[in-house]
């Protein structure tokens, strides 16, 4: 019997008291949209957390981003990534103390690892602003953490479901839940009002097609989820590797050279995410 999704989504809007939407978060939010607000403005704001800039310029400084060592401040990290991007930064940062504080170690790696293959293809495909495309997919399955935190049972029954059958978490969330994980995402960005660059590509992920406005970043994702998951890196709670929908093909019209050279990349970069979750102690 799956629950009732109006119940599901009032629960979803009174999260604003859970930690994956800290008070910085907020405060950056109404600075962004002040025309009057400066980069040092943001800066000192985050700058006011040290735990969190620690774990923003450590993550920005990996070489998961292409900028090993050459980011030295918050301020330089926002005058080199945006506004946008370090604010997925720090969403992202308070959704990993969520999913390292439910034990979810391997959807992190898989989150990781979308996010790392998405920068790639972002960057060989010379996609402008690679930065924001990979946080979207580290972004991606955030609503299989909010089914996890809020839906327990459910979860569970979700879990037993995939392995009795053999289906994809997406198809047994639908058969359990009458709903999937992208539009728990999609409400939970609504709720945070998140723009639409990051809302889309968690939204469509297994649809791309849907996906009108952002069409190249939602593509992206979708093909990083499906070639990471391929590659066995992370967790992603089922070992089925879908399909790449033949419209993202179509929409990020990849060569097979440029793609082969991509996955190369992709391999490199991985190495380097492993070693990265090693030193994090998430493996």
């Amino acid at each position: 019997m799956s629950v009732d999704k109006e119940s599901l989504r009032k629960r979803i809007q009174g999260l604003k008291s859970v930690p994956t939407l800290p008070d910085v978060f907020e405060r950056i939010s109404r600075l962004v949209e002040n025309p009057e607000t400066g980069v040092d403005d943001i800066a000192n704001v985050i700058s006011s957390d040290q735990a969190l800039s620690a774990k923003i310029l450590r993550v920005v400084n990996s070489a998961l981003h292409g900028f090993p060592g050459r980011i030295s401040s918050i301020t330089h990290a926002l005058i080199i990534l945006g506004f946008d991007v370090v604010q997925g930064l720090i969403l992202s940062s308070s959704v990993f103390d969520i999913m390292m504080g439910k034990g979810l170690h391997g959807m992190w790696a898989h989150s990781l690892g979308a996010a790392v293959t998405a920068g790639v293809i972002a960057r060989k495909s010379e996609f402008p602003n690679p930065e924001e495309v990979s946080i979207a997919a580290l972004l991606h399955d955030i609503g299989k953490v909010i089914i996890k935190t809020e839906l327990p049972e459910e979860a569970l029954r979700v879990e037993e479901t995939v392995k009795t059958k053999g289906i994809t978490t997406y198809e047994a969330e639908e058969e359990i839940l009458g709903l999937t994980h992208t539009t728990v995402g999609r409400w939970l960005c609504e709720e945070w009002n998140l723009p639409v660059k990051l809302t889309d590509p968690i939204a469509y992920h297994h649809r791309p097609m849907m996906s009108q406005t952002v069409k190249i970043p939602t593509a992206i994702v979708h093909v990083s989820d499906v070639l990471v998951r391929a590659t066995g890196f992370g967790a992603p709670e089922d070992d089925i590797v879908p399909m790449i929908h033949p419209k993202a093909w179509e929409i990020l019209n990849l060569s097979d050279d440029l793609l082969e050279e991509m996955i190369r990349e992709i391999r490199t970069q991985l190495d380097d995410a492993e070693d990265f979750l090693s030193s994090d102690g998430t493996q």
